[in-house]
């Protein structure tokens, strides 16, 4: 039976970086070194040949950057070098991210020809003049054309990103852009609180810094994202992410519980054949080391060999997951979504029982009325969300030892 496997594309272009952002990408990089990268990452793609029967790829998300500002052909072929190397499910789901702004109609019809059946279009404020303080390249009314544009092209699942806790926003604001949202009717909602991250415009702007809402008016927005988009008929089954029955993100659920997927493309990550990496960051060295191995796939080149040999230059930061490191993070990702854990999922990955490793921390959280379970799950109660950083840390084993 061949084990389920999910895939991250990562395309690292976007028109231009918003204040906030501090993901690697890059902005108005020329179409032909756009070419050259995806040439490499398909390269890259080809070189998990020796492997890729043994598997069956479930989801495929390719995100950004800016994947939208590419030709759509581009993540055509793409998909297309996936669909010859790897064993993809039946009905798999493969997201791509779309910034309104890039969304042409056109494109969506293309899309959906590819087999591209989920998109996440990146809307983060209903707020005009919010956009233009973020960087952003749209205003609403974008958003609004992009998204009838994908209803048009037959998508029928569609994800829409929010962002909270933004300089000058309130719980008014929020709850605007919230109502707009709902009243399209998106099968998935994400609500992502901003975080202010070092080497980002924003970071050296005191002046927003000085108007992003405090704590208090932070936890208000998340108890108010949770009521108005309940009232919607949206379903919070993650932290941030909410979704009508059915329609939750099966990929960021792969993440949570552990699953193995492989990140393809610049700085992508990957858990991956029991070990933890990434690629590397730098473009031209990325590019350079794929071209060589596109070189090495016309002869007739030892396969496995090959992959060995471009891994250990193509990747970085490689750390073999142990089982205790499994543990862990089986417990604080699996415990972001409301449903928690499985104790007997964890009986069966580990071999003991959740209550024999983690009662002592489970119990005293029980007891706080932070923390909840029964025969089947252990999960975190609202309160216990509100607070949920420092109760997920006393899940790393050697604090507990």
């Amino acid at each position: 039976m061949k084990r389920p496997l999910s895939l991250y594309i990562h395309i690292p272009f976007c028109k231009r970086k918003c204040i906030y952002c501090d993901f690697l990408s890059y902005a108005n990089v020329p179409n032909a070194k756009q070419i050259q990268y995806i040439n490499a990452l398909m390269s890259e793609i080809r070189m998990y040949k020796p492997f890729a029967d043994r598997y069956s790829v479930k989801t495929i998300y390719i995100g950004g950057g800016t994947p939208s500002v590419m030709d759509e052909a581009m993540i055509g072929k793409v998909l297309d070098t996936v669909f010859h190397i790897f064993k993809v499910d039946r009905f798999p789901e493969i997201t791509l991210e779309v910034n309104p702004g890039t969304i042409k109609y056109t494109d969506m019809i293309s899309y959906k020809e590819y087999g591209i059946n989920r998109l996440s279009i990146g809307l983060q404020s209903a707020d005009d003049n919010m956009l233009k303080m973020l960087g952003r390249i749209h205003n609403y009314e974008d958003f609004v054309q992009g998204y009838e544009f994908a209803r048009r092209a037959g998508f029928a699942n569609i994800s829409v990103d929010i962002m909270s806790g933004l300089p000058g926003q309130d719980t008014h604001t929020l709850v605007d852009t919230l109502t707009k949202v709902t009243e399209l009717g998106p099968e998935h909602i994400s609500v992502y609180s901003l975080q202010v991250e070092e080497g980002t415009p924003l970071f050296d702007r005191k002046d927003l810094i000085d108007m992003i809402p405090d704590e208090n008016m932070d936890r208000s927005m998340y108890a108010m994202t949770k009521k108005v988009l309940a009232t919607s008929g949206y379903n919070r089954y993650e932290f941030s992410n909410y979704s009508k029955p059915g329609y939750e993100s099966r990929h960021n659920i792969v993440y949570w519980t552990g699953g193995q997927y492989i990140g393809l493309g610049l700085g992508a990550s990957s858990f991956f054949k029991g070990e933890r990496f990434s690629n590397i960051t730098n473009l031209d060295n990325y590019i350079e080391i794929c071209e060589d191995i596109r070189e090495e796939l016309t002869k007739d080149t030892d396969r496995v060999r090959l992959y060995e040999s471009a891994a250990s230059i193509l990747r970085t930061n490689v750390e073999t997951i142990y089982r205790e490191a499994r543990m862990e993070e089986f417990m604080f990702l699996g415990l972001r979504m409301t449903a928690g854990v499985s104790r007997h999922e964890f009986r069966n990955r580990f071999g003991r029982d959740i209550f024999e490793v983690y009662g002592e921390v489970i119990n005293h959280y029980v007891g706080t009325g932070y923390m909840n379970f029964d025969d089947d799950r252990v999960w975190l109660t609202d309160n216990g969300i509100d607070v949920s950083n420092y109760i997920l840390a006393d899940f790393i084993l050697d604090k507990n030892q």
